[in-house]
C-alpha cells in the first residue's frame, strides 16, 4: 500500500464519489441486467455504467479507473468484452489503519 498515491486517488471528487458507488453499488445501479447475464455486483460494476452515472467521457472515466487501480483501491474483472469494477476492501482496510495509526 502507497498512502500518497491512495490521497491523490482520493483527491478528486468524481473518483472519491465513484468509491462510494462501488461500497454500495445495489443503492446507484441496476442489478437486474447484471442477474439476465449470470453476474451479479461481487464481479463490480461494467464501466459503461459507472460512465453513465459519472457523466463524463469514457476516457476520463477510465483514467480515472486506472488512476484507483494502480493505487490499490480498486479490483477489476474482464468478463467477455466488458471490465467490471469493484472495491480492494483490503487495501482500503490497510489504508484506514494507516490513518489511524500515522495522522
Amino acid at each position: 500500500m502507497e498512502p500518497l498515491l491512495i490521497y491523490k486517488a482520493l483527491s478528486n471528487e468524481t473518483r472519491s464519489q465513484i468509491m462510494l458507488w462501488l461500497k454500495n453499488p445495489e443503492k446507484f445501479f441496476d442489478e437486474r441486467p447484471y442477474l439476465q447475464q449470470g453476474l451479479n455486483f461481487r464481479s463490480g460494476v461494467c464501466v459503461g455504467e459507472i460512465q453513465a452515472k459519472a457523466g463524463l467521457a469514457q476516457s476520463v472515466i477510465s483514467s480515472y479507473l486506472l488512476i484507483m487501480q494502480k493505487a490499490g483501491l480498486l479490483e477489476s474483472e474482464r468478463i467477455g468484452k466488458w471490465t467490471y469494477y469493484r472495491r480492494n476492501e483490503k487495501t482500503i482496510q490497510e489504508f484506514s489503519e494507516y490513518i489511524k495509526k500515522e495522522l
